[in-house]
């Protein structure tokens, strides 16, 4: 087979959570440029059919799900609807995710902290037991690709909110563990680091907190934080029969940010 040919994605189904903005956004469109169908999940409606209307416009079928998936019920419901509805999916991305929070570790309230970890980290097991489940129920193959964070390797400085950290922490060892499990039956977990993006939620942080971003950025070898475009081509290898040999591999994606 030609290389080029085994990222290609035709046929495939996609299930990414957070789908809508940002970098799942992209990541999305970048499947679907590749070949998938795409099932996205999200909180804004109005987001998410501009999303699927791109999607449509590459030529690939868009289904979206409206849902807070950060709240476990809602997460079990989107996963449901979708396994009912679209049938078999091929492809997991575990993208919904934030620190959304600057509190410190002794101020922060219990109902806080399990809340972000909802978000961060339960979503994806649930995403994962539901529609990575159903890979290894029908004997796969199947890719899961979880969105983790350079956050789960290192100590922020100058922010609190270490749910973030914790969480991110123990997505990327849940992949492993994961990965490990699945193996024997053709699917693979991976996970994706990033480093520094603008999405919309970081740019809130820099309106907030300028000075800790422009030594943040000061910061990466590279000169510059990431575009939310740069994780599309990287999804898509671990998404597609390239990175068939590849499981239980988290892979950072910061600029150079982690290498000091």
């Amino acid at each position: 087979m030609p290389v080029l040919d085994r990222f290609r994605l035709d046929g495939k189904r996609l299930f990414i959570t957070g789908g809508s903005r940002g970098l799942g956004r992209e990541m999305a469109l970048a499947l679907a440029e590749a070949g998938a169908d795409v099932i996205l999940v999200g909180r804004d409606a109005a987001s998410l059919e501009t999303t699927a209307s791109d999607v449509r416009a590459r030529g690939r079928n868009a289904t979206t799900i409206v849902a807070d998936v950060g709240i476990p019920a809602e997460a079990e419901r989107a996963c449901r609807q979708a396994l009912d509805g679209a049938g078999p999916i091929d492809i997991l991305i575990n993208n919904v995710g934030g620190r959304r929070i600057d509190i410190p570790t002794a101020d922060l309230p219990l109902e806080t902290w399990q809340a972000m970890l909802d978000l961060n980290l339960t979503s994806t097991f649930l995403c994962t037991k539901l529609i990575g489940g159903a890979m290894v129920a029908r004997g796969g193959p199947g890719r899961v690709i979880n969105v983790a964070s350079v956050s789960g390797m290192i100590a922020n400085r100058g922010i609190g909110g270490r749910s973030y950290e914790t969480s991110k922490a123990a997505v990327i060892h849940f992949t492993r563990a994961t990965a490990a499990d699945w193996a024997p039956c053709g699917v693979t977990v991976n996970a994706i680091a990033p480093g520094g993006f603008m999405t919309e939620p970081n740019q809130r942080w820099a309106k907030l907190s300028p000075e800790m971003i422009a030594t943040f950025k000061s910061q990466i070898p590279a000169g510059d934080f990431g575009k939310p475009e740069d994780l599309g081509p990287l999804a898509v290898y671990l998404a597609s029969d390239a990175s068939r040999y590849m499981t239980g591999a988290t892979l950072v994606i910061d600029g150079g940010y982690t290498l000091w």
